[in-house]
């Protein structure tokens, strides 16, 4: 093979190479270009310049007189026409890196929902367009939460359809891959919705129940137990607007002429009474928290059974998947009780350091590490002082007359 035919083959290859590299950055421009149309009108006067240049040179590459007499000047035209044409694209590519530090650049938002046209629609009372705005978001996010919820709202609280407010709950929390706490929330949503709107108590308790199904053995379960605990009555739902009555005994006549103290104040529930009560309540509800509490308090300070509320407490404490806080509480409240029982140093100090133990780096421990500090003389300010007995001595001494003998 000659050397002419290698320099043709060769400015072929070259050719074909800036011609491909052309394609590419007009295509890829086109794409993100804001004015197509002045792209390719730029393009149109680009390419036959750059045809010129390669065509036009081709010949006096051989000839370095001759291509340096005709091809300087005719590339520093061609290159003046090329900078007027393609300047501002130019500034682009050098002021967009900087720019897209603060703007985000050229890149595409994410696709989000929005709901901004539904909600003016349902605070004009429009509950039935706002929810078929809904529908439209939700055929493009499928399993968007917000959507589903605002839409459950609006049949719950403003069209008053329950059954399809409980059918939108039910459609989301069979969608895989929401959190937990995002169906935890959804359930709880409906029982609220149930109790307020439909004043239906044992469809908030099946709702509730449902979380205890979906997530046993878990903290969301303790918090679904706690509510079924404190539901309210059927009666009371049904009534809610009614007021309260009270019934008043007459009290004691002419109570400022009697010569003993009266004492007008109204019978309290005693502390036997009371704590029946939470016995027979958390043989039914034996997951709430607070009941079995009160429990233990009754038993520590009322019947001095230290034992007893520990009992209560460390069922607690105990029980897997408790939250850490309601954790800490009664462990401190568990160390109050053995300085108001009387418990020993040591005793309070190993309930004090369980806190410490959990979570060395934690906030609660370090309140603990202080009150360990202290906690000989929190000790002792709760100790009873021996009572210091009198003497007697005469009476209306001041209205005797002289000094009294000693």
């Amino acid at each position: 093979m000659t050397h002419n035919a290698l320099a043709i083959a060769f400015r072929v290859i070259a050719l074909a190479f800036v011609a491909s590299v052309i394609v590419w950055l007009f295509i890829r421009s086109l794409k993100h270009s804001e004015d197509p149309a002045r792209l390719i009108f730029k393009w149109v006067l680009t390419i036959p310049l750059v045809c010129i240049l390669l065509l036009w040179l081709a010949p006096f590459a051989a000839s370095s007189q001759a291509g340096a007499f005709i091809g300087v000047p005719l590339v520093a035209g061609c290159g003046v026409i090329m900078a007027a044409i393609w300047r501002h694209n130019i500034a682009d590519m050098i002021a967009k890196p900087f720019g897209s530090l603060y703007d985000g650049g050229t890149e595409a938002p994410v696709p989000t929902p929005f709901y901004s046209i539904a909600q003016a629609k349902q605070k004009k009372g429009q509950y039935v367009e706002a929810i078929s705005d809904i529908r439209q978001q939700l055929e493009r996010f499928p399993t968007d939460m917000e959507g589903q919820m605002f839409m459950a709202q609006i049949q719950a609280e403003n069209l008053k359809d329950m059954a399809g407010a409980e059918l939108t709950i039910d459609h989301f929390c069979a969608q895989p891959g929401h959190a937990p706490q995002n169906i935890v929330f959804a359930l709880y949503s409906l029982a609220d919705w149930h109790l307020q709107i439909s004043r239906d108590r044992e469809a908030a308790r099946r709702d509730l129940e449902r979380v205890i199904e979906l997530f046993p053995d878990s903290e969301f379960a303790l918090g679904a137990s706690h509510r079924i605990a404190h539901l309210a009555s059927t009666e009371r739902l049904l009534s809610p607007d009614e007021r309260r009555k009270f019934v008043i005994t007459e009290g004691v006549r002419n109570l400022g002429l009697r010569r003993a103290p009266v004492n007008v104040r109204p019978a309290e529930q005693s502390p036997e009474e009371m704590a029946a009560d939470l016995v027979r309540h958390l043989g039914e509800h034996p997951l709430d928290g607070e009941a079995r509490e009160k429990l233990a308090i009754i038993y520590a300070d009322h019947y001095q059974r230290l034992d007893m509320a520990t009992h209560e407490l460390e069922q607690m404490i105990g029980h897997p998947n408790q939250p850490g806080r309601l954790v800490v509480h009664w462990l401190n409240l568990l160390a109050d009780l053995q300085i108001r029982s009387g418990a020993d140093f040591e005793a309070v100090q190993q309930t004090l350091q369980r806190i410490v133990d959990r979570d060395p780096k934690a906030a609660p421990a370090e309140i603990a590490r202080r009150r360990l500090a202290l906690l000989k003389l929190e000790m002792k300010s709760k100790e009873t002082s021996p009572a210091v007995k009198l003497g007697s001595y005469e009476q209306k001494l001041g209205l005797k007359q002289g000094l009294p003998r000693r």
